[in-house]
């Protein structure tokens, strides 16, 4: 007589996620101050630009501004 042994085998395949709420609000509000920072940066940059540009280059444009800041 042949000794056998019958083993069963049970494979369970899948992906279980929990996305917890304050981490997407979180997620949400950073990208969110970002975009703005972003927008804030690019806005300030167009305002030097223009600056400059209506000073007539960086020499005056600084000249400019020593002038308005000590008022004279």
């Amino acid at each position: 007589m042949k000794g056998t042994t019958n083993i069963k085998t049970q494979v369970r395949t899948g992906t279980r996620e929990n996305a917890n709420v304050s981490d997407e609000v979180s997620k949400a509000g950073v990208y969110t101050i970002a975009v703005a920072s972003a927008a804030i940066g690019i806005w300030g940059l167009a305002c030097f630009v223009g600056g400059l540009v209506a000073s007539g280059g960086p020499l005056a444009f600084v000249g400019n501004w020593f002038r308005a800041v000590s008022g004279m």
